[in-house]
C-alpha cells in the first residue's frame, strides 16, 4: 500500500524509496482507531506551527550531523562533504521514505505517525531526553513504554537498592517497569535480558514463559491485572501509549482478548503473592505500594516475606543476583 502525504491542503505522494529500503509502516494511511495511525505533526495553534517546524528541522539536522558513518556501520567514502550522515542515510537506517525525512528537515507542513518519529529517533541514536524533545516538537505522544519521563531520581534508586534482599520495583499505572532492584530483577524472569518495550508487568504476565511459570496463581493474577489496567485506562483512554499497549496485548494474546472482553474493573487490593522460583523455591510475599510523588502516578511496590523460609530464600536470591549465577 502506498503512503500519502499532505502538504498544506494538497495531497502529495512521496517519492519511492530506493531498492532494499522498506517504508516504515507508520507512514501508511490507516484508520484513526489504529494506535499507529498518522497524527498531526504539530498540534499547537497555527501561529506556532512555523516556529515548531523550524525548531524540529534544526534539531534533526544537528543530530544527523553529529553522527559519523562509522558509528552506524556505513562506509565513509572518498567524496563525503556532508558533516555526519546524509539525509538518505538516515532514511535508510530508519526504513522511512527519503522524501518524508527530507521534508521534515525542510520544515514542511506535513503529517507523520508516531511510528515514523520512533524510527527517526532510533536512526539518529537519540537518548531519552533527546527523544522526548523530538516528540514534544512534533506535538505527538511517544507510544513506547519506558520512554516517558519516569520521575525515578537517583535518591529513589538508592532506596530501591537499599531495600534488597526485599524485591522492589517502581511502576506506573500502565504497569511499565520504570526501575527495580537486583532482587526483583531475578524474581520473575531475567529482567536484564528484556528489551525496553517488553518491560511491562501486564505484557509479561500474558506473554513471557518464565513470568507465567513462576506465578502460582496465574489465572487470578492475569484477571486482576487486566481489570486494574482497565480501571486506570479510564483516565488515559485517548493517549497513544495506552492504546498502543492495548493493541499489542490484543494482537499477541488470545487469553487477554477473552479477559478484556468481560469488562471487569477492580481497584488495587492487598494480597499474598506466591512465586515459584526455579533456583530458590517457593516464595510467599506480601506487597505494599507507596506513591513516589504528591499525585497518583509512579508507585514503589515492595514485596516483603511472609515467613522466615521466604526471608532466607530472598537472601539466597539476592546472592545469586550479585554473583550473576
Amino acid at each position: 500500500m502506498s503512503a500519502s502525504l499532505t502538504v498544506g491542503s494538497t495531497p502529495v505522494k512521496p517519492a519511492t524509496t530506493r531498492p532494499g529500503t522498506t517504508v516504515h509502516p507508520g507512514i501508511a494511511g490507516r484508520g484513526s482507531a489504529d494506535p499507529g495511525a498518522a497524527v498531526p505533526l504539530y498540534g499547537a495553534a497555527p501561529r506556532d506551527d512555523a516556529a515548531r517546524r523550524a525548531e524540529l528541522a534544526a534539531f534533526l539536522r544537528s543530530r544527523r550531523e553529529r553522527i559519523t558513518p562509522e558509528q552506524v556501520g556505513l562506509p565513509r567514502g572518498a567524496r563525503r562533504r556532508t558533516p555526519g550522515l546524509r539525509r538518505e542515510e538516515v532514511a535508510h537506517l530508519g526504513a522511512v521514505g527519503v522524501t518524508w525525512y527530507t521534508w521534515l528537515e525542510q520544515a514542511r507542513d506535513i503529517h507523520v505517525s508516531p511510528q515514523v518519529l520512533d524510527a527517526v529517533a532510533r536512526a539518529l541514536l537519540l537518548d531519552r531526553a533527546e527523544r522526548s524533545h523530538l516528540f514534544a516538537l512534533a506535538g505527538a505522544a511517544d507510544p513506547l513504554p519506558g520512554t516517558e519521563c519516569t520521575g525515578v531520581t537517583k535518591s529513589l534508586r538508592q532506596v530501591l537498592d537499599r531495600l534488597a534482599p526485599f524485591p522492589a520495583v517502581i511502576q506506573n499505572s500502565r504497569f511499565d517497569i520504570l526501575a527495580c532492584n537486583s532482587t526483583y530483577g531475578r524474581l520473575m524472569c531475567d529482567f536484564d535480558a528484556l528489551p525496553d518495550e517488553d518491560r511491562n508487568c501486564l505484557w509479561l504476565a500474558f506473554t513471557n514463559a518464565d513470568w507465567r511459570a513462576r506465578t502460582v496463581d496465574l489465572e487470578d493474577s492475569k484477571r486482576v491485572m487486566a481489570a486494574k489496567f482497565r480501571a486506570a485506562m479510564a483516565d488515559h483512554v485517548a493517549e497513544p501509549a495506552w492504546k498502543a499497549l492495548l493493541a499489542r496485548l490484543t494482537e499477541a494474546s488470545a487469553e487477554f482478548r477473552e479477559i478484556w472482553a468481560q469488562h471487569e474493573v477492580v481497584r488495587p487490593v492487598s494480597a499474598v503473592k506466591v512465586i515459584r522460583h526455579p533456583q530458590v523455591g517457593d516464595l510467599q510475599l506480601s506487597a505494599s505500594s507507596l506513591w513516589t510523588g504528591p499525585n497518583p502516578g509512579p508507585r514503589l511496590l515492595t514485596y516483603t516475606p511472609v515467613d522466615d523460609t521466604t526471608r532466607e530464600r530472598l537472601e539466597q536470591l539476592e546472592m545469586l543476583a550479585a554473583t550473576g549465577a
